[in-house]
């Protein structure tokens, strides 16, 4: 895979020596992974044409830019297939080679301390695409035809870069043997809910040692009692966002709690304004980003069977935006005290950058291109968009490192690649 490497980097990638000889020791370690020389050169001609400037991002297209004539091009779109949906290679052993090579960029000036939980929305039109049903996705804003892919990033201070991909499977898909043989749903799988396929996320990335303390996630996922208990249990704080309907216990200062609970809500209301503080977590393109926050202990009034005295307490955050009649974000978790309050916010809505990486997954980069319908396929192609973006980001960090600069640089995927 070498001299394809270097071949693509120079002429499609316009890479300097440097970045060459880096993409080649990049390639020469993901290749540890693919035992087939075949596998190696269809990842290399598919890692390419994801990285190139041609619009749509699926198999056809990259096949007949890798090649100029109709013959080559059909041999060449028949491997890809063949790689991206039957060949047999580790996702995992894939995107932990991609994630610790953008890590290793990364901590060379930030330690990487926050874990991202997120799922978006891959908008299809038929029926046979694995996974796909009409279901919510933030994507489009509504309920609609598509897959959803729960996603994990890691993070600095300054960047974010995704690093593995569970795709939700509902039960219509899980419970037909017809469906299961049709898209190669591996045998051993069975319905997972969205927070139990993120809590796997997590335990992976434990598995294979990623740096990271605090686990971020919206309410879809914050509200489930088994995935914050999960996270708990493997040693991780978390700052997780739930619905306002949520109930809780307040504790005074000596941690005495009330004896009513209440939604999160109408303690934010009965509190008022003057209980927020205005607080700015960092400064945007447009200028500084604020809000109005109050933070209180409480207890989390759920039924799981543990009785409230043996629940731990954890801080709920609240959130009052000018202009709103009443506080509209809620967030538990259990960092720290010492930590201060500014401190524990920035922390809070670094989980909105996700969408930033999604928007440049897809745009850039054809997360949502592959026009397969098998398990595998979807899988692979996820793979090496996974790495394409873990040696972007590497890139874009060594070109702009966080001390030189305030604000990410325009089109900074083309600039890094």
């Amino acid at each position: 895979m070498r001299g394809l490497c270097v071949h693509f980097a120079r002429v499609e990638s316009g890479l300097d020596s440097a970045a060459v000889s880096r993409l080649t020791a990049y390639f020469d370690r993901i290749g540890g992974h693919l035992p087939r020389r075949e596998q190696r050169e269809s990842f290399a001609t598919y890692f390419f044409g994801i990285m190139s400037d041609g619009e749509r991002k699926s198999v056809e297209p990259i096949a007949a830019r890798a090649c100029g004539d109709p013959h080559g091009t059909k041999r060449s779109h028949d491997r890809l297939l063949h790689f991206l949906g039957q060949s047999p290679w580790s996702d995992q052993a894939v995107r932990r080679e991609a994630a610790r090579h953008a890590i290793a960029a990364m901590t060379e000036h930030e330690p990487v301390t926050t874990w991202i939980i997120d799922d978006t929305g891959f908008l299809k039109q038929g029926s046979h695409s694995v996974g796909v049903q009409r279901q919510y996705t933030g994507s489009a804003g509504k309920v609609t035809n598509c897959q959803i892919g729960v996603s994990l990033s890691v993070a600095s201070r300054s960047e974010h870069v995704p690093i593995d991909f569970a795709l939700y499977l509902p039960k219509p898909w899980l419970d037909s043997p017809e469906r299961r043989a049709e898209a190669r749903i591996p045998a051993e799988a069975t319905f997972r809910t969205k927070p139990e396929l993120a809590l796997d996320l997590v335990v992976r990335a434990l598995d294979d040692e990623l740096p990271g303390e605090i686990v971020l996630a919206d309410a879809a996922y914050g509200t489930s009692v088994e995935f914050r208990n999960g996270l708990v249990t493997y040693g991780l704080d978390y700052a997780v966002g739930i619905n306002g309907t949520s109930k809780v216990w307040t504790l005074d200062p000596g941690d005495r709690r009330s004896r009513d609970s209440v939604s999160a809500l109408e303690l934010g209301v009965r509190l008022g304004r003057k209980a927020f503080r205005h607080l700015t977590w960092r400064d945007g393109t447009r200028g500084p980003l604020f809000s109005k926050f109050c933070f209180r202990r409480v207890i989390v009034a759920h039924d799981d069977g543990t009785p409230a005295a043996d629940r731990d307490p954890v801080w709920l955050v609240s959130e009052w935006p000018d202009g709103e009649s009443r506080p509209t974000k809620f967030t538990l978790t259990t960092l720290p005290r010492r930590m201060s309050k500014k401190q524990i916010v920035r922390t809070i809505k670094e989980r909105w950058r996700t969408e930033r990486a999604y928007e440049e997954l897809k745009g850039e980069l054809g997360l949502d291109h592959y026009e397969g319908r098998s398990f595998p396929g979807w899988n692979h192609h996820v793979s090496v968009v996974l790495c394409c973006y873990a040696f972007v980001v590497a890139e874009r960090v060594r070109r702009f490192p966080p001390s030189g600069r305030r604000v990410r640089p325009a089109r900074s995927l083309e600039r890094a690649a």
